[in-house]
């Protein structure tokens, strides 16, 4: 698929089949969050790989939505606060800049390969960084499920470039 095909084809999925995702398929998404741009190439995240149907509960949890747990998995993105890079004139860690950079890795690779993601970070992060028994350097920045979908996208409107884009010349 091309790339602009990759973007223009990725919604929100808030559906899932019930159908197992090929191994092939989950390594492909995986390896794609090894490539993201990090802050002086860092690499300071983990990536949870979970089973929606085994841990159910669980995430429900974290993230009440129904179709959360439809899909075989649902994946998080951890942060590692002590090894991300720190802007030296104003002490801004980047590590959500980075996490969010990884998950978008992932959703589009996933989008490559015919699976289904949606972005959350509406989720309860206590529940999830208790469930993830993480430790006070880690943070959860974004879930998704991965799977097939099996909802259609809503119609999202967007923006005009004029609207958006400031040239300064």
């Amino acid at each position: 698929m091309e790339f602009i095909d990759v973007i223009n084809e990725r919604y929100s999925v808030r559906g899932y089949l019930d159908k197992e995702v090929e191994q092939e398929k989950l390594e492909y998404v995986l390896k794609a969050a090894t490539i993201a741009p990090t802050g002086v190439n860092n690499q300071p995240f983990k990536v949870y790989v979970i089973n929606a149907k085994k841990y159910k509960d669980e995430l429900s949890k974290i993230y009440s939505a129904e179709w959360f747990v439809e899909a075989p998995y649902v994946l998080a993105v951890v942060a590692l606060r002590n090894e991300s890079w720190v802007r030296p004139w104003d002490s801004k860690n980047i590590s959500d800049i980075d996490a969010t950079i990884v998950m978008d890795h992932i959703i589009l690779a996933a989008t490559d390969v015919g699976l289904g993601t949606c972005y959350i970070g509406a989720f309860k992060k206590y529940r999830a960084h208790q469930f993830l028994e993480l430790d006070e350097n880690e943070e959860v920045v974004l879930f998704t499920p991965l799977g097939y979908a099996n909802a259609e996208p809503r119609e999202t409107p967007r923006k005009e470039l004029d609207e958006f884009v400031v040239y300064k010349d």
